[in-house]
């Protein structure tokens, strides 16, 4: 017995010996420790059994690492971003945020909610983009709850705010659960109707964060129908079908041979909103996968709709490790509400009234 408990010993030292977990790339908390708009700015760290790590500030409720596994266990930082608070104060402010109060775009900066128009920033051409000037993913979040593998961010917006009606709390718990997945739940209620719509604006390079351009990852998406766009990016209103257009890849497809094309942004990327299957339960469900060196990425979602963007507009930067981010260099898969949907009726319905509770999750799990 006495040997069988060495050997037993001698095996879990091996096997703990042999996983990799690259933990002297974490950044350092202390790159963070500071004060912005007189609130604390903080970075957490969050592990699964697994090996996984996640690192989240307060500061914009972003994801400034996410440590995933390959297929030989082999880990990498999978999302851009930056070593210090101020490099994300003043660089690419969406990178990996919580997107607030309503993602993507509001059509001529405007809505009308029981018979009153609402006036919104114009931060897009004529349009509302990502909740206005300073949204969501510029705002020093409270943390309300904490445990090794979660964290929960509380933010009060007030009624006005941006020109939307209504004082919304809005509650955001990032959770690194066993199936190697970092699952975003969004919760929040209001005291008066208003519109809202979140979603988080990760970037995304499976081959590790600037690791060159995302054109050798291959993307599924479960989508029968679209949204197409007019020339300010904004939803014309109809609803299409994906079959016969560069919008079907309802089969894998090499983002390569696809984001280039015209179609897409004139030649400069993918900019576009799918449409998801109907989803009576409300339940959370694959919608999307991304595969590239070794890793995929599943995408599973309550949500209406999924924006992929491929980083057409990203300036050059020097990211975590020292290498140059340009455009398309990463991949976002935003679960969202239909952009412009305060304004188009037959869309999934923007509105929360008082008494109701918002209530919308997505999954980034890794395979």
């Amino acid at each position: 017995m006495k040997y069988l408990k060495i050997v037993a010993l001698l095996l879990a030292l091996l096997f703990m010996g042999c996983k990799k977990t690259d933990t002297h790339n974490m950044i350092n908390p202390d790159n963070f420790k500071s004060f912005y708009k007189k609130k604390q700015v903080v970075l957490v760290t969050l592990r699964n059994p697994n090996g996984m790590r996640v690192q989240i500030t307060n500061y914009g409720a972003k994801i400034v690492s996410l440590y995933a596994p390959n297929q030989d266990g082999e880990f990498a930082d999978v999302v851009l971003g930056f070593n210090t608070f101020d490099e994300w104060r003043d660089k690419e402010t969406y990178f990996n945020a919580i997107i607030g109060r309503y993602a993507n775009r509001i059509k001529d900066g405007k809505f009308t909610l029981d018979g009153q128009e609402y006036t919104l920033p114009h931060n897009n051409g004529e349009n509302c983009l990502h909740g206005g000037i300073v949204g969501f993913n510029e705002k020093v979040w409270d943390i309300v709850g904490q445990t090794p593998y979660s964290v929960s961010l509380h933010l009060r917006s007030a009624d006005g705010e941006e020109g939307f009606p209504g004082n919304v709390d809005v509650y955001v718990t990032y959770t690194l659960n066993k199936e190697n997945g970092l699952n975003i739940t969004y919760e929040a209620k209001t005291d008066k109707p208003t519109v809202l719509g979140f979603t988080n604006h990760a970037y995304f390079n499976l081959k590790g964060e600037g690791n060159g351009d995302i054109k050798d990852h291959t993307l599924q998406i479960w989508a029968d129908e679209y949204t197409p766009f007019d020339s300010t990016n904004c939803p014309t209103g109809e609803i299409a079908s994906v079959e016969g257009t560069l919008m079907d890849m309802r089969q894998p497809v090499l983002v390569g041979d696809v984001i280039d094309a015209p179609f897409f942004e004139q030649g400069r990327g993918i900019d576009n909103n799918w449409v998801l299957p109907a989803n009576p339960e409300h339940e959370l469900r694959k919608v999307a996968e991304v595969k590239a060196a070794g890793r995929t990425m599943e995408v599973l979602t309550t949500m209406p709709g999924l924006q992929v963007y491929t980083g057409n507009w990203v300036e050059k930067n020097i990211g975590k490790s020292g290498k140059e981010y340009d455009i398309q260099t990463a991949i976002c898969l935003e679960a969202q509400n239909f952009p412009d949907a305060p304004n188009q009726a037959h869309f999934p319905s923007a509105v929360l009234r008082p008494g109701e509770i918002y209530f919308e999750q997505c999954e980034y799990r890794f395979k």
